[in-house]
């Protein structure tokens, strides 16, 4: 059963209409989604470009290390606890005493 040649005009025609109202929907989709996400790209490229300076950082606290080790062990150890301490209170807040 072959269609008629006005048949398959239409027939284009109609997917066409279709295929162009696809892609003002996903226009529409992507002009949305970067206004959405617009803070979050801002965010990452400036923390891509503080990367270099991350490096020169972490470069002089690897020097400082080495020359005073006692400042690494001491500030380590008080990281830990602040973070021990938080875990505690975090416990405490969802299981508190009766």
């Amino acid at each position: 059963m072959s269609m008629s040649k006005a048949e398959r005009e239409r027939r284009k025609a109609l997917l066409l209409s279709q295929i162009q109202q696809q892609r003002l929907d996903m226009a529409a989709g992507r002009r949305d989604w970067l206004a959405v996400t617009g803070s979050y790209d801002r965010s990452w490229n400036t923390l891509l470009s503080l990367r270099s300076w991350a490096v020169v950082g972490s470069s002089v606290m690897a020097i400082w290390t080495v020359r005073n080790p006692n400042f690494l062990m001491r500030w380590g150890k008080r990281a830990f606890a602040a973070w021990s301490a938080w875990r505690l209170i975090k416990t405490t807040m969802k299981h508190p005493l009766p």
